[in-house]
């Protein structure tokens, strides 16, 4: 499929795809015209470099953890489990802090409800 296609199908811009493959961190065979085509593979390829970079993950460090992706090879290393580890790390320190902040969030939306509740009974009773 073409660049158009791989974006249109990932919601990734061409932009970022270009990136992608810049960085190493997707390939495209090149046509005789110069176009860039991927297989079929690159769809769940981009969603899975987004889910990383979504999840904070730098570029280094998922070059650095492709070998692990794509099969495992003689590329890993101790350090290349190392980073794995810290990153896995890093993110469950941020998904406690997200459960720590839905938490206050549910506290706020409940305070809110009773405040508005009160005000409409309020309302109400002096109508009444």
């Amino acid at each position: 499929m073409r660049i158009g296609e791989l974006s249109a199908r990932t919601g990734v811009s061409i932009r970022s795809l270009r990136y992608y493959e810049q960085r190493g961190l997707l390939t495209s065979i090149r046509t005789t015209g110069a176009q860039r085509l991927y297989p079929e593979d690159a769809v769940d390829r981009v969603r899975m470099l987004r889910r990383m970079f979504d999840a904070g993950l730098s570029s280094e460090t998922i070059a650095a953890l492709l070998p692990c992706v794509d099969t495992p090879s003689d590329d890993i290393t101790v350090e290349t489990l190392e980073v794995m580890r810290s990153e896995r790390e890093r993110i469950d320190a941020q998904i406690s802090a997200l459960l720590t902040t839905r938490d206050h969030l549910d506290a706020l939306m409940a305070g809110a409800a009773d405040h508005l509740a009160r005000q409409r009974d309020d309302a109400l009773a002096a109508a009444g």
